[in-house]
């Protein structure tokens, strides 16, 4: 494939349907552990169901990249969204899904259970920075907003290209901030409310060695990967929001809220809760999101 340094711009109608120790949840957005934490996982779930269109196609980019009947391990799977649509998408594929806590692991099982999908997905518990079982040889590795939370990148990125067969690819998804909700809001003083909290978290990243905003594309290089293809999508769903859009602004700011309880003020405080309390009835809430997407390939 052809090096593929693309901007894709997402703007979604407004009737738009629908992680812990380091690298143990990917496709999430979140800065602390809560194991068993069942906002985390809502938000998770969301997260697929508001995005779709995204989603949609990074899995069938991910979809081109492999042979028949390939073998695909999603590191830091979180509750499966990643596993579950790879699944749908290759019928053919077997996955394993890898993640350090186990009750993420057991609300995948029963999602995979339901989707009449469990022969083909088994689950792995394993902390990425630590030793993994063995899990390939792969076709795929797929890294869904997991890579940020390592604490040393290029020992994991030394045990995916072992994992990897000669030729086998590795896909990772990003983030370089959390999703903004309140740019378009009626009232100014909400739109600074929430730049202050975004300001703090970056702070915080900072602080923990956080990897969000990393060059992956120079990292997959460093540890002996081909690049095959690089992507920003810029994804924007505009006001007003359908119901699961609505919920998904409401579960992320109320998570920021409970982080940041010890570090705003008193003022941002109190409007964060009136925020969350209101966003059900309030129609200036929008979506912007950035996701930036690697290709490594092994030689």
């Amino acid at each position: 494939m052809a090096n593929d340094h693309a901007d894709h711009h997402h703007s979604h109608g407004s009737h738009s349907h629908g992680s812990h120790s380091h690298g143990s949840h990917g496709d999430s957005h979140h800065e602390d552990s809560h194991h068993g934490d069942g906002d985390l996982a809502e938000m998770l779930d969301l997260d697929a169901e508001v995005l779709h269109d995204y989603y949609r196609e990074v899995i069938g980019w991910a979809g081109s990249l492999v042979p028949e009947n390939p073998r695909i391990v999603d590191l830091g799977a979180g509750t499966g969204t990643g596993t579950l649509a790879l699944a749908r998408h290759l019928p053919t594929a077997d996955l394993t899904a890898v993640d350090m806590d186990e009750e993420m692991l057991e609300r995948l099982r029963h999602r995979a259970a339901q989707a009449g999908l469990a022969d083909r997905i088994r689950t792995v518990q394993a902390d990425l920075d630590g030793d993994w079982p063995g899990l390939g040889p792969a076709d795929l590795v797929w890294a869904s907003a997991s890579m940020h939370h390592l604490a040393d990148p290029a020992r994991t990125l030394a045990q995916v290209y072992a994992t990897l067969r000669p030729g086998g690819t590795f896909m990772i998804t990003e983030l370089d901030a959390f999703p903004r909700f309140l740019k378009d809001a009626a009232d100014a003083a909400d739109a600074a409310v929430e730049e202050r909290c975004h300001a703090e978290l970056a702070r915080f990243r900072q602080e923990a060695g956080m990897h969000m905003g990393e060059d992956w594309g120079a990292r997959l290089k460093a540890a002996g990967f081909e690049l095959e293809g690089e992507r920003r999508f810029d994804i924007e769903l505009p006001a007003p929001l359908p119901p699961n859009a609505v919920r998904y602004a409401q579960v992320t700011l109320q998570r920021t809220r409970s982080r940041l309880a010890d570090h705003l003020t008193g003022d941002d405080l109190a409007a964060l809760d009136r925020i969350v309390a209101t966003a059900p009835d309030r129609a200036d809430l929008t979506i912007r999101a950035t996701r930036d997407v690697w290709i490594g390939r092994r030689p």
